[in-house]
């Protein structure tokens, strides 16, 4: 819901889905690829042989869409409306964390990740544009 009182458009809600889905799933693929990598060499050959690894190139590649989906979310509502809208993602990312890539996840970081979330639930009940439309340039 909207704070008008109306649900948010199906457009928005699937936007939505996608800046999540593809955030935490980019940088999960990311942290697996650089993780698998080995000692990080500098330079353009070590360079070359992290974007050549296919679990990193399928995280940027998400972190790609990922940025062009904010982006579009972030032209239609306030920032302070996208980022609380899009918080489901701390959570689904200390999930991929732990069952994804088998990390320790210690009960501070779970209650820091549910509090981001709560907050997030208050934002939720504001307008999804508190601005007012384009301004012309002076």
């Amino acid at each position: 819901m909207s704070g008008y009182g109306r649900p948010l458009g199906l457009k928005t809600l699937l936007v939505s889905a996608v800046v999540v889905v593809s955030n935490v799933g980019g940088n999960a693929l990311l942290s697996r690829g650089l993780k698998g990598q080995g000692a990080f060499s500098s330079g353009p050959l070590g360079w070359l042989s992290i974007f050549l690894n296919p679990w990193v190139a399928a995280g940027i590649s998400l972190l790609v869409l990922w940025m062009l989906s904010r982006m579009t979310l972030l032209s239609w509502a306030d920032l302070s409306y996208v980022l609380p809208l899009t918080a489901s993602g701390y959570v689904l990312t200390v999930l991929a964390g732990k069952f994804l890539l088998a990390e320790q996840v210690s009960w501070q970081r779970w209650a820091g990740s549910l509090l981001i979330v709560a907050g997030a639930f208050l934002v939720g009940g504001t307008p999804i544009r508190t601005t007012g439309g384009r301004r012309k340039a002076p």
